[in-house]
């Protein structure tokens, strides 16, 4: 227990060896002014520009708002929420749309071919290429960047979900075939739980590309979110606030990824090659 608890740690720190010796590189390049500090500024200045971008705008006030209200007044809160809400409902409107299809084109070859040709030829567009026209269908606001979104996370849980059920092995399938499985008890007992870590993949792909999205529709359709606060301070030349958009938008897909990979383990216990603790 104790070695596989220092085996743990050591890895952990193993992960923070490269990132702090690029931070004190990049601290060195901007004190020593190698670099203009006005187009990378320091860390320590970053910091301090994260710090003021987190913390609440006024004093505390009883009369107003309640204290939990008051801490997550912020900008950055703000800001972060409203991104986490559009990729959220999005992602959710993409997979509850990309899955049936999915297991119905895995299962069936008739409903493969039929759909298949259409998905190939939108596929390869990326959903920025739909910015004009969401603007146009939807307006400004929240749909054009939540239709986005959907746009970027049905994909690839799509493709994930059809491998899934077209790959299950051969075996598995002769063998309920043998039992006298019906179609419906192959299908729910046999190719959908074959296919489940191809889909829990597409999911949380599908959740890095919503991610990806909504920095850029926030640039274009609304006026908040952590996208929409990265444009407005490169419109003024703030570095350290641009810089500072950027490592919350990766602190924040670091923890929905973290969060993605612990539920993909747990559902997957009982698969090989994962091993419950």
């Amino acid at each position: 227990m104790k070695n596989s608890f220092q085996a743990k740690m050591f890895e952990t720190l193993q992960g923070f060896l490269v990132p702090i010796v690029l931070l004190a590189l990049w601290q060195w390049l901007s004190t020593q002014a190698i670099v203009n500090p006005q187009i990378l500024p320091a860390p320590t200045a970053v910091l301090a520009k994260w710090w003021e971008y987190l913390k609440p705008q006024e004093l505390f006030d009883p009369a107003q708002s309640s204290y939990l209200a008051w801490l997550f007044s912020g900008e950055l809160i703000r800001d972060a929420y409203a991104s986490l809400y559009r990729v959220v409902v999005g992602f959710l409107v993409g997979a509850v749309l990309a899955l049936p299809l999915g297991l119905m084109m895995g299962a069936n070859d008739r409903i493969y071919k039929l759909f298949n040709p259409l998905i190939q030829v939108f596929r390869p567009i990326p959903p920025i290429a739909f910015i004009p026209l969401s603007i146009l269908w939807f307006g400004l606001g929240n749909p054009p960047a939540i239709f986005l979104i959907v746009i970027g996370a049905f994909f690839p849980i799509l493709m994930n979900t059809i491998a899934g059920v077209r790959h299950v092995d051969g075996i598995y399938i002769r063998a309920a075939r043998s039992l006298g499985a019906s179609q419906t008890t192959m299908f729910l007992r046999v190719m959908l739980p074959a296919a489940t870590p191809y889909i829990l993949t597409g999911a949380r792909i599908g959740v890095g590309t919503a991610f990806i999205v909504v920095i850029v529709a926030e640039m274009i359709a609304v006026n908040n979110g952590l996208g929409y606060r990265i444009l407005e301070a490169r419109e003024f030349f703030w570095s350290d606030k641009i810089i500072a958009g950027m490592f919350s938008i990766g602190l924040l897909g670091l923890a929905i990824d973290t969060g993605m990979n612990r539920l993909n383990n747990y559902l997957l216990k009982w698969h090989r090659g994962i091993e419950s603790n």
